[in-house]
């Protein structure tokens, strides 16, 4: 049962700006990589520690979805939102004051684990107050919305990162301005009860889609090791080529996700024409022509072309799993299935680094970015192969 007032503005705006806080995880502080990594020069393998600054909330995130899952799937939704949303602004905000790279470690820790209770609870609220092509459409504006936050907050944490590598820290605490909106807004939907989940299960059991989700995870995962190589390597990729200052790094990272956000607006139009196999197909190809044109670039505005392109692939990625899923598994394990996602997309965070910095440091990082878009290109190319498989077994069917 969908829950009242689920249609007002109040909601859809409360549902959109919690989302924007999943954006601010990790890529806001960006800009100030290079800086900070000046700053702890004397730690012992300092490139590695400061990297993990960014991405080991992602780890965090990938651990604690499952449990967020579960939580939400048995006890409720919008008490364990405030609470994440709480837990978020305080760690956050915790590196602005912490002067030693281990207890800021923690802190992104804590933030991470605050992040998995926001976008498990958040995306389920959608699946809970909307269905079919309306689900469909305010999951596209969720992934544009959250796009266009990003955008600010990269653009503002790169001008603070211009004035000193910690100011970014403090943009986490405006999670507490939505606060309120979370108490007092959303509606807390209409919950089965565990028994009574288990003998409508029994009655009318809805096979899970092993195989789907399977493969949704993992495109989900090898798409977030691509993508994450963006917010953790531009910085010094730009640095390197074109001497380019914490600003103009931010607003690179930004452009991306802007094109991100365009994309992500235009996935309801899309789905209403292309099949779910079609739209990965294009956003594969996307990715793989914008890295491989960064990996070419031999300007800042090269650069910048090639994330925009990216971008427009990536914007398509997370409401097309999102939707899917949704869309084809049993709504009982939601909450589970939807904190499985977001536990791929955050693993695929956390190794991005462990896996480009190598590569970046043996090869360079434009040979590192030309072979992620090699990867996705391929991975393009098996789509499109495995739509033209099934087309053929749709002809011999109808001839049969």
């Amino acid at each position: 049962m969908q829950p009242r007032h689920s249609e007002t503005v109040g909601v859809k705006a409360t549902l959109l700006l919690v989302s924007t806080l999943t954006v601010m995880a990790g890529a806001t502080i960006a800009p100030s990589l290079p800086a900070m990594r000046q700053h702890f020069a004397e730690v012992p393998n300092a490139d590695y520690w400061v990297r993990l600054v960014l991405t080991v909330p992602a780890l965090f995130i990938a651990l604690g979805a499952p449990i967020a899952g579960t939580i939400i799937d048995r006890f409720g939704r919008k008490r364990w939102l405030a609470l994440s949303v709480f837990a978020y602004g305080l760690a956050g905000s915790s590196g602005f004051f912490l002067n030693d790279i281990g207890w800021i470690l923690v802190g992104r820790l804590v933030l991470g684990l605050s992040v998995a209770g926001i976008m498990t609870t958040a995306t389920t609220l959608v699946a809970d107050y909307y269905l079919g092509a309306a689900r469909a459409q305010f999951l596209g504006v969720q992934a544009a919305f959250m796009g266009l936050g990003g955008v600010l907050f990269l653009t503002l944490g790169g001008y603070l990162a211009d004035l000193s590598w910690r100011f970014p820290f403090l943009i986490y605490v405006t999670a507490w301005l939505l606060l309120p909106l979370v108490l007092l807004v959303l509606p807390e939907p209409v919950r089965v009860s565990r028994a009574e989940a288990l003998a409508m299960s029994a009655a009318n059991p809805e096979p899970v889609p092993w195989a789907l989700l399977g493969a949704t995870f993992a495109i989900a995962l090898l798409t977030q090791i691509v993508f994450y190589m963006i917010p953790v390597q531009i910085p010094f990729y730009l640095q390197q080529l074109s001497g380019a200052t914490g600003s103009q790094s931010g607003l690179a990272i930004a452009l991306a996700t802007l094109a991100a956000a365009s994309s992500s607006l235009s996935y309801q139009r899309l789905r209403a024409r292309f099949t779910f196999t079609a739209i990965y197909a294009l956003a594969f190809g996307l990715m793989g022509i914008g890295y491989v044109i960064i990996g070419q670039a031999s300007s800042y505005g090269g650069v910048l072309v090639g994330l925009a392109i990216a971008g427009l692939g990536l914007g398509l990625f997370t409401p097309n799993m999102t939707v899917c899923l949704t869309s084809a598994t049993p709504a009982a394990l939601r909450g589970r299935i939807l904190g499985g996602l977001t536990t791929s997309f955050f693993l695929g965070q956390f190794i991005s680094p462990l896996v480009s910095q190598p590569l970046g440091q043996q090869l360079g990082l434009a040979a590192t970015y030309g072979l992620a878009g090699g990867l996705m290109l391929l991975l393009g190319a098996i789509t499109l192969g495995v739509m033209a498989h099934w087309r053929r077994l749709a002809q011999r069917q109808r001839l049969l």
